[in-house]
């Protein structure tokens, strides 16, 4: 074994959850390493959705744009479309707004919209493969390919890993903090002694037991079977067969999910011949890769933190894919840790801070698990009669009411309350303040409530680069001082600079800020948080620093 190597943050799982992290650590100056098994990046197409907040994340770090250029041409509908068969009738479908027409609608949007940076469909395939080359341009991000992390161990000042890289050869880092981002197989969370709570997968038809996924070439699909109105989601429903065709590039390539294979005895002629049962005609059919996968999880670990060491994205829950929240969850972890961390590591950060990290993040993976479960339930609960195939009145008639229930399901994946309304209330980091907003998952309430998200406002005219609001916050805290004749903001800084805590202040004189904020100073968090608000500061403003970073009130880390 070589020398020991080291690093500030040693992150264990090289999917977009590491990858995220990195590069949000790397834009609060802190160096890292990424070790990743597999010698580069993953080539099986997995996740679909960026959601609302990710896409956020994404803008934050600059990369959103090019983001969006991956997956479906620009024109390509993102509808969800429900059929008996692909060649027979059409159930139901939802239609959704195409890449293009979604950022056309952007651009149009009122100041107060809360949407600046609308859900984006591309497979997280692609997507991992721009972050890989992205984190391959960063200075501070150390990228180790190839490299199993098979040892584990901390004390009150480090941790030590042991990885093995090509030839089984060794190689010891010590870091000041380890995070797991290594899956729902997670060797960091075993390494801890963390168990998983919650529900394993649903016992039913429609996606529940175990299932298969896989990766398809269908070069005639959209020009000889799907000759009407494309989509982004095609579900085939009968007696029969469920599954799910999601476009990837919009030509010939596509990822299946089903529960009408045994994973078990899939192979390449079983899946095509499947698909071609639920197409109702012969077709081309190019199996290019299937694993099984079990529907319906609804798990989260026991712990997120353990000493120095701390769980983020699989590793720390687990999510049918019903509605698209697994990744993006763990995006958001990452958003919620990096700046924790950068505190620890740069010393402005107290003990209370990264405690707060599961106070924060666990309740949200709670809160999301059950939704994604619930949807999923709720797509198994539509029955499929052999009526649906039927031609004549009652065929018609079953049609009908199969397509409604399809309807109020898919309608129930519209989900912004769980994309934008996570809320840390209680945080002992977070200077409680009114009442928040009640949780809805299908509906977003802004609030400057403290806890939730800043709400979003169109600082000019043009929406493009620059002119969201949350495109002038700063890297670390930031002062909004809204409307004329604000209080001074001075005190505030000096207690911030005395303490090291990083601080920008930002005035927004417009009518539409201070209604969306209610009060005429906002503290908003490095990860776009509010932390306090009020029409003046706190007549000792060191004692909102303190405690925003996690030092001050005591028992806040117990709380935590």
């Amino acid at each position: 074994m070589t020398e020991d190597l080291h690093t500030p943050v040693a992150v264990v799982g090289g999917g977009p959850v590491g990858l995220m992290l990195a590069l949000f650590l790397d834009r609060h100056g802190v160096r890292s390493v990424v070790f990743d098994a597999a010698e580069g990046e993953h080539h099986e197409p997995r996740g679909n959705t960026h959601n609302t907040r990710t896409m956020e994340h994404y803008r934050r770090l600059g990369i959103a744009a090019p983001i969006r250029r991956l997956g479906l041409p620009a024109e390509h509908p993102a509808d969800i479309a429900y059929f008996t068969r692909y060649h027979g009738h059409e159930l139901s479908r939802l239609p959704l707004a195409s890449r293009g027409l979604r950022m056309r609608q952007v651009a149009e949007a009122p100041a107060t919209d809360q949407t600046p940076e609308p859900v984006h469909r591309a497979n997280q395939m692609y997507v991992e493969r721009f972050l890989y080359e992205h984190v391959r341009t960063r200075p501070r991000i150390t990228l180790r390919t190839g490299r199993t992390v098979v040892g584990l161990e901390q004390n009150a000042d480090r941790v030590t890993l042991t990885a093995e890289g090509p030839g089984g050869v060794p190689e010891r880092w010590r870091a000041r903090y380890a995070v797991g981002c290594d899956g729902g197989r997670s060797f960091v969370r075993r390494s801890l002694g963390v168990h998983y709570d919650g529900h394993g997968g649903l016992d039913q038809e429609v996606l529940g037991r175990r299932a298969t996924a896989a990766h398809l070439r269908l070069p005639t699909f959209h020009r000889d079977v799907m000759t009407g109105r494309r989509a982004w989601s095609y579900w085939a429903l009968n007696s029969e067969l469920v599954m799910n065709l999601i476009a990837l590039n919009g030509e010939d390539e596509f990822f299946l999910l089903t529960s009408s294979v045994d994973p078990d005895t899939a192979d390449a002629g079983r899946l095509a011949q499947l698909v071609r049962r639920a197409a109702g005609t012969a077709l081309p059919v190019e199996v290019l890769g299937h694993r099984p996968w079990t529907p319906g999880a609804a798990l989260v670990a026991q712990r997120f933190t353990v000493g120095r060491v701390l769980l983020a994205g699989d590793a720390a829950h687990l999510f049918t894919p019903n509605g698209g929240f697994g990744m993006n969850t763990g995006v958001d972890d990452a958003a919620n840790l990096a700046w924790k961390l950068a505190a620890a590591v740069q010393g402005w950060g107290g003990p209370g801070l990264l405690a707060s990290y599961e106070a924060e993040r666990r309740p949200v993976a709670r809160r999301n698990t059950t939704a994604a479960r619930e949807l999923n339930a709720g797509l198994g609960a539509v029955d499929r009669p052999a009526a649906l195939e039927e031609e004549g009145a009652e065929g018609e008639r079953t049609r009908a009411r199969v397509g409604d229930l399809l309807r109020c399901y898919g309608e129930r994946t519209h989900s912004l309350g769980v994309q934008l309304g996570a809320r840390y209330d209680g945080s002992p980091v977070v200077w409680p303040d009114g009442e928040p907003p009640a949780d809805s998952w299908g509906t977003y309430t802004p609030s400057g409530v403290p806890g939730g998200r800043a709400p979003h406002l169109w600082l000019e005219q043009w929406h493009g680069p620059g002119a969201s609001l949350f495109d002038r916050f700063g890297t670390g805290f930031t002062l909004l001082r809204l409307g004329g004749g604000t209080p001074d903001s001075k005190p505030l800084e000096a207690a911030a600079q005395a303490h090291g805590m990083p601080l920008a202040v930002l005035d927004v004189d417009l009518p539409e800020a201070r209604e969306l904020y209610g009060r005429d100073l906002v503290l908003v968090r490095p990860d776009q948080h509010v932390a306090w608000r009020g029409d003046r500061l706190p007549a000792d403003p060191g004692e909102l620093v303190a405690l925003v970073t996690g030092s001050g009130r005591a028992g806040a880390g117990e709380a935590a």
